[in-house]
């Protein structure tokens, strides 16, 4: 259990400890954020002795919650754990509707010898579970379950899916007996009847209708309501706080809102010395000025990101290749030395309609002229040399893309333009004498439920949100931020927020062919006039001009040698030397994605086998 909680000391450096009774043992590592006393540390347990909890997150509502509640409760502290713990006493698993926040927690009765695991509605703090028939095992992270004598054996129909994607989707894991538990989900173990009962308390509402009852002026007034009323929640905090500062619209809102609640609210930055194209700093710029803010550009170089990579690529304990994490890594390692907390404007593509595939995929509902043109001629669009680093070879690549899709029903669509590569390339990189079940497929197909071809675009949102948000954008957030003890938290994902845009129909989002139209309106007064007429892009990192000069040798000697591949046995040798050739082409694609994506696999292998 020691070494187990030890892992986690990243995650929470302030104390340590573990309480072990009958045969449940909870070890957990603290971030102080709210009453730093030591008698707030966990686990934490009742008076009574009979409850203890180990809680990750914060309850923004907890002031309220204890004063409408528990106010007949003699607390020993002032933090939210403590108030959570007698919450959850006197409520039982239904005061999960209460809570505002976002958490990862354990409540263990010793009278009734019953443990309950609990995840937060959207997934932002992370829970993952090793079962077997000797033990269950939970924690934050997967490192901490492998100091337990558990077998490491990997799954490759989990692996076909991590090929297409770059990430694990939908509660799966690299490793066999391991899962996370769902968003918006409990658990329950009753240690005497050896039973065990999994259930969700949250489940979005999304509205199919065209028509709202409230008109789009109102609908603004009123999300800009919750918007603030939420940023101004996530000020709560007993240690210096700030917020991430990109430059582009959501963490400008999540800025604008937080600056009205904070004076000289403290902003944070990253910019790319010598890569202007992947540079947004002059945007952040000007909304730091406007709000006074006290503002910090960390202005990095290429090199400085190399140095990074082995930290970066070491804390990850399953494979999880998203490249902006790198960037994230870099912001959350330079903001740590500032303040504890952050805030960040995470979600607001996915609610709102922000991606190029959301506009992409209305156009691709229409029966027109130029879908069919695109359509006949992905054979010639497909010859066009594309990548995403430069303005032209990023359309052909979109062009080629889009051809692609309009080949697939909605739902097949929709997994495409989440992955880099389809199912049939991802399979040919595996060598042929690992067989990949079924089991691939049904995750696929549980998304596809949600995309019915007969319902409105806002499906096509709430597929975000079951498997982008919690298990790319999230991941990545929670991972980077938390390798730098650095909390993160993601105002426009309080469930106020989600549960009002998923009332709205999706041409309140989506309003003459420009995403997140209603987030702008609500805003457009408080931000400056060029955020709205900016292109947008991601927080991306230049990896394909890293992988042709200064990263070349290493991925040829090292990360992606032939003789290496070979001896591994799960990669098929000559696909890999294809993707290398590919990667030196003037038709790069995004080849250096799924090359990333490799590299980030053979880490964490050589890591842990």
């Amino acid at each position: 259990m020691k070494a187990a909680v030890k892992q986690l000391s990243k995650r929470g450096p302030d104390a340590q400890n573990q309480f072990i009774k009958n045969d449940i043992g909870l070890g957990h590592a603290r971030l102080s954020i709210i009453d730093t006393s030591t008698s707030a540390n966990q686990p934490f347990i009742d008076p009574s002795g009979r409850y203890t909890i180990v809680f990750n997150g914060e309850i923004f509502n907890y002031r309220e919650l204890r004063d409408s509640y528990l106010s007949d409760t003699v607390f020993q502290t002032h933090s939210d754990t403590e108030v959570l713990l007698h919450l959850f006493i006197k409520k039982g698993i239904e005061c999960l509707n209460l809570l505002n926040g976002f958490f990862a927690f354990a409540v263990y009765d010793a009278q009734q010898e019953n443990l309950w695991l609990v995840r937060d509605r959207f997934g932002i703090k992370p829970m993952v579970i090793f079962e077997d028939e000797k033990q269950l095992l939970f924690a934050s992270e997967m490192k901490a379950l492998l100091q337990f004598p558990v077998k490491k054996e990997i799954d490759f129909d989990t692996l076909s899916l991590y090929l297409q994607l770059n990430y694990i989707p939908l509660g799966n894991s690299m490793l066999k007996g391991f899962r996370k538990l769902l968003p918006g989900h409990w658990m329950k173990i009753s240690g005497n009847a050896k039973k065990v009962v999994e259930q969700a308390f949250y489940s979005i509402q999304c509205s199919d209708e065209n028509q709202s009852s409230l008109t789009y002026e109102k609908a603004q007034t009123k999300l800009h309501d919750l918007v603030e009323a939420s940023v101004q929640r996530r000020l709560v905090s007993d240690v210096p706080l700030g917020a991430f500062l990109s430059g582009g619209i959501d963490s400008s809102i999540v800025v604008s809102q937080a600056a009205k609640h904070t004076s000289h609210l403290n902003t944070f930055s990253i910019g790319f010395k010598d890569e202007p194209y992947f540079d947004e700093t002059k945007y952040a710029n000007l909304v730091a000025k406007k709000y006074n803010t006290n503002h910090t550009v960390f202005s990095i170089t290429t090199n400085e990101m190399f140095e990074n990579l082995n930290n970066i690529l070491d804390y990850i304990d399953e494979p999880f290749a998203d490249s902006s994490a790198i960037a994230v890594y870099i912001l959350s390692n330079y903001t740590r030395k500032h303040v504890t907390v952050a805030l960040s404007g995470d979600g607001g593509d996915e609610l709102f309609a922000g991606y190029n595939k959301h506009k992409a995929e209305l156009r691709a509902r229409q029966n027109n002229l130029v879908n069919v043109v695109l359509k006949n001629s992905k054979a010639i669009l497909d010859m066009l040399p594309a990548s995403r680093h430069s303005k032209f070879m990023n359309l052909f690549r979109q062009l080629q893309r889009y051809s692609a899709g309009l080949q697939l029903s909605n739902a097949e669509r929709y997994w495409r333009w989440c992955a880099f590569v389809d199912k049939g390339d991802a399979l040919k990189l595996l060598n042929k004498k690992h067989a990949v079940s079924g089991k691939a497929a049904d995750v696929s197909r549980e998304l596809f439920a949600v995309i019915d071809s007969g319902k409105a675009m806002n499906t096509m949102l709430l597929a975000d949100t079951k498997m982008v948000l919690p298990n790319d954008m999230l991941t990545k957030v929670d991972l980077m931020s938390m390798a730098n003890s650095l909390e993160v938290r993601v105002p426009l994902l309080d469930f106020t927020v989600v549960d009002f845009a998923f009332s709205l129909p999706f041409d309140y989002k989506l309003r003459n062919g420009v995403g997140k139209s209603i987030l702008k309106d609500a805003f457009r007064n408080e931000l400056p006039e060029e955020l709205f007429t900016r292109p947008k892009s991601g927080f991306e990192v230049p990896l394909l001009k890293w992988f042709r000069t200064a990263l070349k040798d290493k991925i040829e000697l090292d990360y992606l040698n032939d003789e290496f591949v070979a001896a591994q046995g799960i990669f098929d040798v000559q696909e890999v030397k294809k993707l290398k050739e590919q990667l030196h082409s003037s038709n790069p694609g995004d080849v250096h994605a799924r090359i990333w994506g490799l590299i980030v696999f053979h880490h964490w292998y050589k890591k842990y086998f």
